[in-house]
């Protein structure tokens, strides 16, 4: 099970674990020192690049050439927040180099993760990374979540629960072989049409 940081991860971590199912969590900066010092452990320390486990892929098309380079460090004993984590057994990092003509772009992204094999682990980014830039290209173009100004307290935790959920919907109806856009519209003028979407026939 994959996901990025949210509220209430530890929770939904030790659930995830109870179901004997493995979890791959990406870090963001809502966890207070985790992340930080998970990318410290491999920006700082040129061993660690060295001494982790290690996979390569490179894609190429489009003008476009991306090598993501894959560690994965078991030996988490130092880690301060390994007692918070059920079955936290590794922490990760992705770098993804892109050149695109003469321009080359770097990234890095963190994790921490119940795998403690390499190719499990990159398969799991992987995959992660497909659904979450599907999923962010349906929210944003059909509901032009990137434009969104609900800023305050968790307004904005809210409306994209609320998003996700109407894109569910949305992509559940059946309606005849039109977009998720018309479909919103079809259903903004006509209240029959509404009703079928939330309270779909089973």
């Amino acid at each position: 099970i994959t996901a990025d940081a949210i509220s209430r991860q530890k929770s939904i971590v030790a659930k995830i674990t109870e179901k004997k199912a493995d979890y791959l969590i990406g870090l963001k900066g809502n966890q207070g020192t985790l992340r930080e010092d998970v990318e410290l452990y491999f920006t700082d320390f040129a061993a660690a690049t060295e001494k982790a486990e290690k996979v390569e892929t490179k894609e190429k098309g489009h003008g476009r050439v991306e090598k993501r380079e894959f560690f994965l460090e078991t030996d988490i004993r130092w880690l301060n927040q390994k007692s918070e984590w059920s079955n936290i057994n590794a922490i990760g990092m992705v770098r993804s180099t892109v050149d695109i003509k003469s321009e080359r772009h770097s990234d890095m992204r963190y994790f921490i993760t119940s795998l403690t094999d390499i190719k499990d682990f990159a398969y799991a980014v992987r995959k992660h990374w497909s659904i979450e830039n599907q999923l962010h290209w349906c929210l944003d173009v059909v509901f032009r979540e990137d434009s969104a100004k609900a800023r305050k307290d968790n307004s904005p935790l809210n409306m994209n629960i609320l998003r996700k959920t109407s894109l569910s919907l949305l992509k559940k109806a059946d309606l005849g072989r039109i977009g998720l856009r018309k479909k919103m519209r079809r259903a903004a003028l006509n209240l029959s049409t509404l009703a079928s979407l939330v309270f779909p026939k089973k």
